[in-house]
């Protein structure tokens, strides 16, 4: 029996469908619209509900978890706790000051102590992270190296807890740095009527990330965002990644001009 706490995005159904009448689980949902609540091995739990958390997957014989989707950051003052989230909750909020990299790894080690391993995201979806290499017709150019490498100085120099997934360069210049509002609000403010077809998307696992969890995620939706503000490319790290609609991504990609870069 395994485990799967989900959140948003639509990793999580693309492990589902991996496993679903293949292997026992069960569903810890903590969506806000509790988008498996029709599945039968379904749990609607609140985030601040450890123990009936605990207790669901001890009853059910489940010593194994995956992490998969983005949770909403809660307000703490309206979350439901129950005796062990009033045990626990304490060191969420002092992770939470630090940022999603420790909140997540304070999680996995509140699971430890209850003897529940946390398994990578990708172990039943080893397919859906990109290897080293290029995946389009189009190669960074020389520019686009000088980019590249300007946005990986960026993020080695950033603290060791952030929220910073990603950066967005142009000629040089880091213009957007990823904060708590995530990728799509990032490049919200990185349209430009000036330059078309310049600049790099840069995503890469934070400083200190547990890298079974939490990796970024790439679709056809941040393909479409970085070709309507007007970016060249995206580059992600080798097997660091989460790519969703790959063939989809990628013949959009080719379509428009834009490069998929894996380092």
């Amino acid at each position: 029996m395994i485990g799967l706490i989900f959140g948003e995005t639509d990793f999580p159904k693309q492990i589902l469908k991996k496993i679903k009448g293949k292997k026992k689980y069960l569903i810890i949902d903590l969506t806000k619209n509790k988008k498996f609540k029709k599945d039968i091995n379904s749990y609607s739990v609140s985030l601040g509900q450890f123990g009936k958390i605990i207790k669901i997957l001890k009853e059910n014989n489940c010593r194994k978890v995956i992490f998969a989707g983005k949770v909403k950051k809660p307000i703490f003052s309206k979350l439901r706790l129950d005796l062990k989230g009033f045990y626990y909750m304490p060191r969420i909020i002092k992770s939470y000051k630090l940022g999603d990299a420790a909140i997540l790894k304070e999680i996995i080690n509140i699971f430890k102590k209850e003897k529940v391993t946390t398994l990578n995201s990708l172990f039943f979806n080893p397919e859906l992270t990109l290897k080293k290499g290029i995946y389009t017709k189009i190669e960074p150019s020389k520019n686009d190296r000088e980019d590249i490498n300007k946005v990986i100085s960026t993020l080695f120099k950033l603290g060791a807890y952030t929220f910073s997934q990603g950066v967005v360069v142009r000629n040089k210049k880091i213009i957007a740095i990823e904060g708590k509002g995530g990728t799509q609000k990032m490049l919200q403010k990185c349209k430009s009527k000036k330059f078309r077809n310049q600049g790099v998307l840069v995503k890469m696992p934070k400083k200190k990330q547990d890298l079974r969890i939490d990796l970024p995620t790439v679709g056809l939706k941040t393909l479409k965002q970085c070709k309507s503000v007007g970016l060249k490319g995206i580059v992600l790290k080798n097997k660091q990644n989460v790519f969703l609609e790959k063939n989809k991504c990628i013949n959009f990609a080719n379509k428009n001009k834009l490069f998929i870069k894996v380092i």
